[in-house]
């Protein structure tokens, strides 16, 4: 993963172009003060814009869906097959999207790979219309994977701007600005549903291309390049080796997963269990957004509830409650409820929100708790800490990784649930299953009295 060399200052500016960076010392409070602050927060809103659009561009295809009308020929299984493609190359393109920042440059990556988003964007504005081949459809849901790696990136790429006691509150603000894309793109498609109809789902990813472009340009102006960042594999291949990176990639699947695959599945679930409540997209649309919105404006509170009560703590009743309120969308599923079904939904998108922010906050805790173990038997805390910082990086990527694969996995038991039995119900019951293993894994990992417990998580 990425880490940063120590050093730091501004070279002299070229007439009428902004100093590029030659040094960089955030830990420095006078440098920080005086120069570095002001570049972060620049960098940071930049980087926010740009995520949030690759986002949008990402969950394109949980409105598309929407559109895609008797005409399209493509029945319900097939609709879910499409939700489920962009989260998987999403997640793929996660580690060398991470990876590529101290490669290229910060700077550099956010212009290409903001760029890159219109390789999705432009076909779809050309090609999406009546009479397009299903397996056009699935190349272009494919490739709007290419947002998904964006996040990686820009976290990595931020990270590197921050002093250590500040990381989280801008990482924080980084993550719930990209993640807010979803409920974005969900309300630009209600805009053109409500306007133009359901006969124009081209002008959805239209409406992106300037601002792609906007993205692109405001990273080539506005942000700079950290010097000094190299990239680590070796740590990647000893936080593989490390347990404690496949146990939380299990819960970040919970729980990241669980927000993405629901984010792009939501729509199209409501419309099938409730097809005479909302028997056109327009209907089933102007509900969707609600939770991914909410999921997205929660994610700091898991943070706060975590360094109060405990990162593991918090993870642990959450996903208690995730089963629960899967239980509950259940229950209103076979009951034909639709407000308890609203609110069993909403409350998942709230408590996916939650586990992001608290399981995310769990991984330094993990390795801060065995740097102390380290240091008593070395008496070097520095080295203990160094290697901490490194592994925690590095299983950050990982888990972001495998934890997108959760967006794949809720569509195609969406899709499975419905192709074999017409109903989502054995899809609830997988969820249910899912968030109890990962009580269970928490718990025993983390919770349980003994030797094994790691102090502080």
């Amino acid at each position: 993963m990425s880490t940063l060399a120590p050093s730091a200052t501004l070279a002299p500016a070229a007439a009428g172009r902004r100093a590029p960076i030659t040094d960089w010392r955030p830990e420095d409070p006078e440098f920080w003060r005086t120069t570095g602050a002001p570049i972060a927060r620049r960098n940071l809103y930049v980087s926010i814009f740009a995520e949030h659009v690759g986002f949008s561009v990402w969950s394109l295809w949980s409105v598309m869906v929407l559109f895609l009308g008797p005409a399209y020929g493509i029945d319900p299984a097939g609709k879910f097959l499409l939700t489920a493609v962009p989260a998987a190359l999403g997640g793929l393109l996660r580690l060398p999207y991470t990876l590529a920042v101290a490669r290229f440059g910060g700077r550099n990556w956010t212009i290409v790979s903001a760029l890159l988003l219109l390789v999705p964007a432009v076909p779809m504005a050309l090609l999406i219309e009546p009479g397009v081949s299903y397996s056009t459809l699935m190349v272009l849901a494919c490739l709007t994977g290419v947002g998904g790696g964006n996040f990686a990136s820009s976290m990595a790429n931020i990270n590197l701007f921050f002093p250590d006691r500040l990381k989280g509150r801008a990482l924080g603000l980084n993550a719930g600005g990209g993640n807010l894309g979803v409920p974005a793109v969900q309300l630009v498609a209600l805009a053109v549903l409500a306007t133009a109809g359901a006969a124009y789902p081209r002008l959805v990813p239209a409406v992106y291309l300037p601002l792609i472009v906007l993205a692109a340009l405001a990273a080539a102006r506005w942000l700079d390049t950290v010097p000094g960042a190299r990239n680590e594999p070796g740590a990647l291949r000893e936080a593989a080796r490390e347990p404690h990176t496949w146990v939380m990639s299990v819960l970040y699947i919970g729980t990241f997963g669980s927000f993405i695959g629901f984010g792009f599945a939501f729509g199209q679930v409501l419309q099938l269990q409730f097809h005479d409540r909302f028997p056109t997209p327009v209907d089933a649309a102007w509900l969707t957004f609600l939770g991914p919105l909410i999921g997205s404006l929660v994610r700091p509170l898991g943070g706060q509830l975590a360094d109060r009560l405990g990162g593991a703590r918090v993870t642990f009743w959450n996903f208690v409650a995730m089963a629960g309120g899967a239980g509950l969308v259940l229950y209103a599923a076979r009951d034909r409820s639709l407000p308890l079904y609203l609110a069993g939904f909403l409350a998942l998108f709230v408590l996916s929100g939650i586990g992001n922010g608290s399981t995310y906050k769990m991984i330094p805790a993990i390795f801060r708790a065995r740097a102390a173990a380290e240091a008593e038997l070395t008496g070097d805390r520095e080295a203990a800490d160094r290697r901490a910082r490194r592994l925690s990086g590095a299983l950050i990527g990982i888990a972001g990784a495998v934890g997108a694969a959760g967006g794949v996995l809720v569509n195609v038991a969406f899709r499975q649930s419905f192709l074999t039995a017409g109903t989502a119900d054995a899809a609830y019951l997988a969820f249910i299953a899912w968030y109890a293993l990962c009580c269970l894994v928490t718990w025993l990992v983390h919770l349980r009295p003994g030797s094994r417990r790691l102090a502080g998580v």
